[in-house]
C-alpha cells in the first residue's frame, strides 16, 4: 500500500481513492488515473482501513462504521486526510493529501490582497469553492503569512487538522474536532473563552455553528472560515438562508456588519498540461458592499466588485480569466466552461480581441477565440449597473 501511496505523491496527486472491486486510482490534475491492474477484495481494502485508523476504539468496531474521518501520516510518504465510508456495503476510502510544506500566498498565485486580508484586527473572512478546490490550502496560507509576521494566538478547528504548524512569531493552538473537542461548535464556543486573536474554523456547516462565528467576529476577533459555495454573491444568499425567515433580516445585518471578505476558488487545468491553477474571485466589503448587504441588494453586488478591482484590488472570476488567458495559462475553451457567465465573457474576449482595426482591417473577429489579447472594455461597452456610492 505505501509503495502504491509514494508512487501516486510522487506523481503529483491529490487524492487517492481506494475501494472493493475497482483499482487504485489517483487524482492528477484533475484527472482519476488508475495506479493498479488488480482490483482490491473487499477484505483487502477492510484491511487498508484498519491501517488508516489509529483509535483503537473505532478499530474495534470497524464493521458498524458507516463514515469515519481520520488523519495518517507515513515518513517519506506524506500526510493525508482520510475518509473512509461504506458503498454497496463493502468499504471506499478517500485520501486527501497534505502537504507537508505550509502554502504561501505566494508559492499558490493567490491575488496579493489575501494578503492584505489576513492582516485584519477583526471580522470574518470566508474561503468557498467546491470540494477540492484548495479552500484548506488558502487558509493555511493566511494562517502561515500571521504566524509569520504578527504576535497573535491562532486557534483552529479541523476534522481532521490537515497542515500542522509550528509556532513562529504566533501561537498556534490545534484542534481536531472528535479527538480534542466533541463539535465544531463546541470547539468554537470554548475558544472564545481562550484568549485568541485569530479563530479559524474548518467549515461552517450549521445554523448554529455560523451564529457563534458570527459573534466571535462581532466581539472583536478575526475569524476565517470555508464554505461550499461558488461565489461571493451566493456565499452571503446562502448564509441567510440557513436561518428561520424570521431571523433573517437581524442576519443580513449582523453579516453586513462583520463580514471583511469573500474569496472563492476553482481550480483549472493550465494550458501546458503541467498541472492547475488557481482562478480566484475576490470580494472585499467596501461601505458600498455593505449598503447594499443591509439594502437586500446583494445580487447587484458582482458589478461593484468588477468595479472596484483598481482601487480595491477586487476581482470577479470572469475577470480572473481575462488574465489568465491573456498571459496563455489557461485555454480560452477552459476559462469560458469556468466563467460565471460564459455568453458575457465570449463576447467580452470578442471586444477585446477586435480593437480599433484588425489585421485584416476589419473590425469584426467572428470566431478565432483561442489567443485572444484581452484589453479593457470601453465605458459604451460596460454593462449598465447600479447606482455607484
Amino acid at each position: 500500500m505505501e509503495k502504491i501511496i509514494k508512487a501516486a505523491v510522487d506523481r503529483g496527486a491529490s487524492d487517492l481513492h481506494i475501494k472493493a472491486g475497482d483499482v487504485f486510482r489517483a487524482r492528477i490534475d484533475g484527472r482519476l488515473v488508475a495506479l493498479t491492474k488488480q482490483a482490491l477484495t473487499p477484505e483487502q481494502t477492510k484491511a487498508i482501513a484498519l491501517r488508516l485508523i489509529h483509535s483503537e476504539d473505532v478499530r474495534q468496531r470497524i464493521d458498524k462504521i458507516l463514515d469515519y474521518d481520520c488523519s495518517w501520516g507515513a515518513a517519506g510518504i506524506g500526510r493525508f486526510r482520510v475518509n473512509i465510508l461504506r458503498q454497496r456495503s463493502s468499504f471506499m476510502i478517500v485520501m486527501r493529501v497534505i502537504p507537508f510544506t505550509i502554502p504561501t500566498v505566494e508559492s499558490l498565485r493567490l491575488p496579493s490582497v489575501v494578503t492584505q486580508l489576513a492582516e485584519a484586527e477583526r471580522g470574518m473572512i470566508l474561503v468557498t469553492g467546491v470540494t477540492g478546490s484548495g479552500k484548506s490550502s488558502t487558509l493555511a496560507a493566511m494562517v502561515h503569512n500571521i504566524n509569520a509576521t504578527m504576535h497573535k494566538h491562532i486557534v483552529t478547528l479541523e476534522q481532521p487538522i490537515e497542515f500542522l504548524h509550528r509556532d513562529i512569531n504566533s501561537s498556534i493552538t490545534q484542534r481536531e474536532v472528535g479527538i480534542d473537542t466533541d463539535s465544531f461548535r463546541d470547539g468554537l464556543k470554548a475558544a472564545l473563552r481562550q484568549d485568541p486573536d485569530v479563530v479559524l474554523i474548518g467549515e461552517m456547516r450549521d445554523a448554529e455553528t455560523i451564529d457563534t462565528a458570527l459573534k466571535a467576529a462581532e466581539t472583536g476577533h478575526l475569524l476565517m472560515s470555508t464554505l461550499h459555495t461558488p461565489d461571493a454573491v451566493t456565499t452571503i444568499m446562502r448564509i441567510i438562508a440557513m436561518f428561520p425567515p424570521e431571523e433573517q433580516d437581524v442576519v443580513r445585518i449582523r453579516i453586513a456588519e462583520s463580514l471583511n471578505a469573500v474569496v472563492s476558488q476553482r481550480l483549472l487545468p493550465r494550458k501546458d498540461g503541467t498541472g492547475r491553477v488557481v482562478a480566484a474571485e475576490v470580494m472585499v466589503v467596501t461601505p458600498a458592499i455593505r449598503d447594499l448587504i443591509l439594502e437586500a441588494r446583494i445580487n447587484e453586488i458582482r458589478d461593484f466588485i468588477s468595479d472596484g478591482r483598481e482601487q480595491y484590488k477586487m476581482q470577479t472570476f470572469d475577470q480572473h480569466l481575462v488574465d489568465l488567458v491573456n498571459a496563455d495559462v489557461v485555454s480560452f475553451e477552459i476559462a469560458k466552461a469556468a466563467s460565471s457567465r460564459p455568453a458575457d465573457f465570449e463576447l467580452e474576449m470578442k471586444m477585446l480581441n477586435s480593437g480599433p482595426e484588425t489585421s485584416n482591417g476589419n473590425h469584426d473577429n467572428d470566431d478565432g477565440i483561442p489567443g485572444l489579447v484581452p484589453t479593457a472594455l470601453t465605458g459604451s461597452e460596460q454593462p449598465r449597473r447600479g447606482k455607484k456610492r
